[in-house]
């Protein structure tokens, strides 16, 4: 997969300032507050910076979290897992495989088949119909 590598300037013009933040600076929307969260059409949510596939709405499902939630990637290289120790916790941070923007965090508490939660932000995410 070909990286996606801009300057800190060119991620500034290319994003507004929340997705900057979210996306950039590792930060996150308030819970429930993404226009994404209780989205429930079928298609397919790509990355808002570098509008790589990530995830497919037959993987989302309500977590009751707050944010947009699902059990799996689109494929298992769209992306990549970090480890996460702000916050005075350790969690598994989730970033775009093309452009390393920051998605979310991923938890090992979702449904099966996965048992995982992957815990986006909306705003880190454009969502497509499918046709």
């Amino acid at each position: 997969m070909d990286q996606l590598n801009l300057s800190e300037a060119e991620w500034k013009a290319r994003l507004t300032p929340e997705q900057y933040h979210v996306l950039r600076e590792a930060g996150t929307e308030r819970a429930f507050s993404g226009r994404l969260n209780d989205n429930k059409a079928d298609g397919i949510y790509h990355c808002a910076a570098c509008a790589l596939e990530l995830f497919d709405s037959a993987d989302k499902y309500d977590s009751g979290s707050g944010w947009p939630s699902f059990t799996q990637p689109i494929a298992p290289d769209a992306v990549t897992d970090h480890r996460d120790t702000s916050h005075g916790m350790t969690r598994v941070e989730t970033r775009c495989a093309r452009c390393d923007s920051h998605l979310g965090h991923v938890f090992p508490d979702g449904p099966p088949p996965t048992g995982l939660r992957y815990c986006m932000n909306s705003v880190s995410l454009d969502f497509r119909a499918r046709a």
